[in-house]
């Protein structure tokens, strides 16, 4: 498994948030010259689905939760410097328990 990165250089940031779940799921867009997408966000505790309409690789900077795809019955346990990729017109269930879950999202073709 790759390390997570620590940061991102020449890229610009969205200001404005993406927010989910009035306020417990809050994300910032950061685009990159190359024309891809990029992510960055926090989950508070609770339980959220996500659709997908690109394939996605979530990857978790800090903190834990617990996954389950759709379509999949198993839950896997994520942390600090783990991920997990989610297909293309799917979606995924995201259970964190307590504190704060940090993430990437990378959106891939």
């Amino acid at each position: 498994m790759s390390a997570i990165p620590a940061e991102f250089s020449g890229v610009t940031a969205v200001t404005k948030a993406n927010v989910y779940f009035d306020g417990k799921v809050v994300s910032h867009s950061i685009l990159f010259p190359d024309g891809s997408k990029k992510t960055l966000g926090l989950i508070y505790p609770g339980d959220f689905h996500f659709g997908t309409a690109k394939a996605e690789r979530m990857e978790i900077v800090a903190g834990d939760c617990v996954v389950k795809l759709d379509g999949s019955d198993a839950k896997t346990s994520y942390t600090g410097g783990q991920y997990f990729d989610v297909p293309a017109s799917s979606g995924f269930d995201i259970s964190v328990g307590q504190g704060i879950c940090e993430y990437i999202c990378s959106f891939l073709d």
